[in-house]
Parts: structure tokens; C-alpha cells; sequence
């Protein structure tokens, strides 16, 4: 990463919008990780932060900046704490 990271309030609105659906992104593509695993609810959560933060995503006031990242952190989390957990070998519910 070159440069210096930026807040959410120093972010344009097109790299606020791009880092939003980068995270979404995320989101979604462990969750069909976890769909062929059987962990339906990290399907439901990961899912549900997805489609928050895509809703967020269009025109962000200043007063949505700080649910926004909030959202961003829990969906940071919810990717690592998936790529980083043990695997497991039956149906988690």
C-alpha cells in the first residue's frame, strides 16, 4: 500500500463508494466459502453486513461516516475471523 491511509472523512466519495464494495465483496465471497461449508450462520451474518454496507454505499452523509465504519470494521472482522478459524469437518449451524 503506497501512500498514506486516509479516514472515511478524508476519502472521496468514490474511494469511500470503492472501499465500501471492496468489503461487500469480501463478505460475499466467504460466505459462499461457508455456504459449501455448511456454516449457515456465518452465511446469514456475513450477508447481512454485506448488504448494510451496500446500502451505505451510494451517497454517505457526514452523520453516516461513523455507522459506516463501524460497519467496515465488523465486516473486516467477520472475513478474518473466517480465514483464520479452524476448518471443520461437519455442518455448523
Amino acid at each position: 500500500m503506497n501512500g498514506i491511509s486516509k479516514t472515511l472523512n478524508d476519502m472521496t466519495l468514490v474511494e469511500r463508494s470503492s472501499l465500501l464494495d471492496t468489503v461487500a465483496d469480501a463478505l460475499e465471497a466467504t460466505a459462499e466459502e461457508a455456504e459449501g461449508e455448511g456454516d449457515t450462520r456465518f452465511v446469514a451474518n456475513s450477508i447481512c453486513v454485506a448488504n448494510t454496507i451496500r446500502g451505505l454505499s451510494g451517497d454517505l452523509t457526514p452523520r453516516d461516516l461513523q455507522a459506516a465504519e463501524l460497519l467496515l470494521e465488523q465486516g473486516i472482522m467477520l472475513v478474518h475471523q473466517f480465514s483464520n478459524r479452524a476448518k471443520t469437518n461437519g455442518v455448523v449451524h
